[in-house]
């Protein structure tokens, strides 16, 4: 009869998700992951299979968590320009408190891997997707109670709100401070 395990395998994706988002895919061995989890490297081979399926675990952990917090902050009560405005601050102040600066798992795991990794442009692009369907009908939700101008299409506009909080991901893991990222916020919800 084997042994039981002696660890909590979504505890140990979560342990492993904080440590491929401190240092990325490439910079974290087997060895690291298995310190970290407090397990021998072959009790992570044995739970996992490999660094790379713990890997995407980890990645679809954040990629899931992400996406639900996205949306459960679009779809908070208020007027539509307020709560894209809390959304986007909530984004910028959760990365400038982090003392890591780790900016976005699925943005650096982008950059990372490139397109060398249709599964993991696959995984990211999901997120991607998800996030403009939010945006998409948090603004229709505005255009249609006349706060949001119909001047431009929602799809655009939510592909214009994409590419700005990609940009803020990355800008946060070097602001000192939160002046330039409030100014992008409070510019992009302005003119809207």
């Amino acid at each position: 009869m084997g042994r039981p395990k002696e660890f909590d395998p979504d505890a140990a994706v979560e342990q492993a998700m904080q440590v491929f988002w401190s240092q990325g895919y490439g910079a974290t061995t087997p060895q690291h992951l298995a310190d970290t989890l407090g397990i021998g490297k072959g009790s992570l081979y044995n739970a996992f299979g490999s660094k790379r399926q713990l890997f995407d675990l980890a990645l679809r952990r954040y990629l899931e968590i992400q996406a639900s917090n996205v949306k459960g902050l679009l779809e908070d009560s208020g007027p539509v320009k307020e709560r894209l405005r809390r959304a986007l601050r909530v984004l910028a102040e959760t990365d400038l408190a982090d003392p890591g600066r780790r900016g976005c798992l699925a943005m650096n795991s982008a950059a990372e891997f490139g397109t060398t990794d249709e599964s993991v442009t696959t995984q990211v692009r999901g997120l991607l997707d998800r996030t403009e369907d939010a945006f998409q009908a948090l603004l229709e939700e505005g255009q249609r109670a006349g706060e949001i101008s119909t001047e431009h299409d929602a799809k655009a506009l939510a592909s214009l709100l994409l590419n700005t909080v990609t940009g803020m991901r990355l800008m946060g893991r070097v602001e000192p401070g939160p002046d330039r990222l409030a100014r992008v916020i409070g510019t992009t919800v302005d003119l809207l």
